[in-house]
């Protein structure tokens, strides 16, 4: 009688975890780490390392920044797998952590100098040109307040929806709209 007992005790546990964990490649990853496997955050980071550092980039304005950011994303990530509750995707709970690590490390940070505008005489761009044109891109875009540059990086850079930036920045996707209108006025007029 008690191994039945046992048997229907462990069956609710692993329906509880599958519904909080989900059923994703991702979602079984975290769960190791959770039970604090260090290859599977190393399998974390490889599918995820690249779009988060891109956000992180975006929103620090500075590649060694971005990678110290990105680091403590990771350690953060380590110390709290357990609590992922499955309310969202594993990637859009990584750009929280992310989000919230980035916040940490940037308050009272300046942002980086803008880039100069530059005028080129060709119609074509050459490597030079489309170079300097991301420069100005990344230079407009750290002009921007934090909420917006945020939006901006997970909407066109990520390509992100409205309702999962909205649950990685926990606003409404009310909110994500307003934001993204008034980056883009601004950005127009930093461009120009």
């Amino acid at each position: 009688m008690d191994g039945r007992v046992e048997d229907v005790a462990a069956g609710r546990a692993r329906g509880r975890w599958e519904r909080a964990w989900g059923r994703g490649e991702d979602a079984r990853v975290l769960a190791r780490v959770a039970d604090g496997d260090a290859r599977a955050l190393g399998e974390l980071y490889e599918r995820h390392a690249a779009p988060l550092f891109g956000f992180l980039h975006r929103l620090a304005g500075d590649r060694g920044t971005a990678e110290e950011i990105l680091q403590d994303t990771l350690l953060a990530v380590w110390r709290s797998a357990a609590t992922y509750e499955g309310r969202s995707s594993v990637t859009t709970w990584l750009f929280g952590v992310a989000r919230r690590q980035a916040h940490n490390r940037l308050r009272g940070i300046s942002p980086p100098a803008a880039a100069e505008p530059y005028e080129r005489a060709d119609t074509v761009p050459g490597p030079e040109e489309l170079a300097v044109g991301a420069d100005r891109v990344q230079g407009a875009l750290v002009r921007l307040p934090l909420a917006q540059r945020e939006v901006v990086v997970l909407a066109f850079l990520n390509d992100l929806g409205h309702q999962e930036i909205a649950e990685i920045l926990g606003i409404p996707v009310g909110t994500v709209k307003s934001r993204l209108h008034h980056a883009r006025a601004t950005l127009r007029g930093v461009l120009r």
